[in-house]
């Protein structure tokens, strides 16, 4: 495969509803598509960081220039490009997950495309539709919190995930509770709000039968959730803490995750979150697909991933009507609370032309053969 052009889309696209967890607040998602032009056919992926380094330490800007700078002329110095050949050549960067996954997603993409074969398909999928929960973030009151639920409830949605934070945990679960019952598949993510002095109060939780609690404590710390989970019944899912399968293999045999959240992202890409996946089923504990606020650029890739066999539980694959009023590809609809996992080559979408046109800012040529 031959590298004959990469270009860079930067796309902002308006929420439908601001989005509020317990480190700020996102109104728009604002960040870039990797496009990529092999002799073989061509290649899409999303970036997932955020405009700030908020969420984790990339950043959109940051993700660009170690694209730009440090990671494609590595890929563009392979006597061979093929995606086997991608993580190896970027493993001299540290870090900077985010950044090799696009481009790595990209040029996965190009050659799939080329073979005519679905991302599903590489990945070893057994799945051709995933059920879809959906992720409520902080609200201004309960009744707002309360009308949300209802409303996702009524869409289809086959499980609920509340973004709590201290102030806002024990009040707005116990009224979901009462509201819609103990049957309700409930889970709740706290991105890192609570520290092992809130032990005593995150212990309350335990009365609401959550699924799980998603990184309760700072992320990297997985002897704290180690510590946490000794005190409370409710299973520690593991999100911002796992960066990699040996991450994933750590927190297992600590038990500070007896659940782990599949970023395909946050850890580099799709064939990571395969083998952190290979990992957990390995030790019996069940993962499932977070999301990043997507485009359908970057659902599309997930949908594939959540169809892998360890993924027991619903992620936040949620239709794209959840997020914007229209995205850049085809939109992905609930049908019975589930979401279809595309099957065309690749990640099995495209943008919109007319769509990407709307929402793009700016575009940038990274590279051209012979430029």
């Amino acid at each position: 495969m031959k590298l004959e052009r990469v270009e860079l889309l930067h796309v902002t696209l308006p929420l439908v509803t601001p989005f509020r967890t317990s480190f700020g607040t996102v109104t728009s998602k604002d960040t870039f598509l990797l496009h990529v032009v092999t002799d073989g056919g061509e290649g899409w992926a999303e970036c997932a960081a955020d405009p700030a380094p908020l969420y984790c330490s990339e950043f959109v800007a940051g993700a660009e220039m170690v694209i730009r700078d440090f990671l494609l002329p590595r890929v563009l110095a392979l006597p061979e490009l093929t995606a086997a050949a991608l993580a190896p050549a970027m493993a001299p960067v540290k870090g900077h997950e985010l950044a090799k996954a696009t481009l790595e997603t990209a040029l996965l993409d190009a050659e799939l495309r080329a073979y005519g074969m679905p991302l599903a398909t590489f990945l070893g999928s057994v799945h051709d539709r995933v059920p879809a929960g959906v992720s409520v973030g902080i609200k201004d009151s309960i009744p707002e919190l309360v009308d949300d639920v209802e409303r996702y409830l009524a869409e289809g949605y086959v499980r609920i995930k509340l973004k709590i934070e201290p102030g806002w945990d024990l009040e707005p679960l116990r009224v979901v509770r009462e509201r819609f019952g103990d049957e309700l598949p409930l889970q709740v993510d706290a991105n890192t709000a609570y520290t092992l002095a809130d032990v005593g109060h995150l212990r309350r939780l335990d009365e609401f039968g959550l699924l799980l609690i998603e990184e309760p404590l700072e992320e990297n710390n997985l002897y704290a959730h180690a510590q946490l989970q000794k005190h409370i019944t409710t299973p520690v899912c593991l999100d911002e803490s796992i960066h990699n399968a040996k991450d994933a293999a750590s927190a297992i045999a600590m038990d500070a995750a007896r659940v782990i959240n599949i970023k395909p992202a946050r850890v580099g890409g799709y064939p990571e979150a395969r083998r952190i996946h290979d990992v957990a089923v390995a030790h019996g504990v069940p993962v499932w697909c977070g999301g990043m606020l997507e485009t359908g650029i970057g659902r599309a890739p997930n949908l594939a991933l959540a169809a892998l066999p360890g993924f027991t539980l619903p992620g936040d694959t949620s239709a794209s009507s959840r997020y914007f009023a229209e995205d850049i590809t085809e939109p992905f609809v609930l049908d019975d609370g589930h979401l279809r996992v595309p099957t065309a080559p690749g990640i099995g979408i495209d943008p919109i032309p007319e769509a990407l046109a709307r929402f793009t800012t700016a575009t940038w040529t990274l590279h051209t053969a012979g430029g």
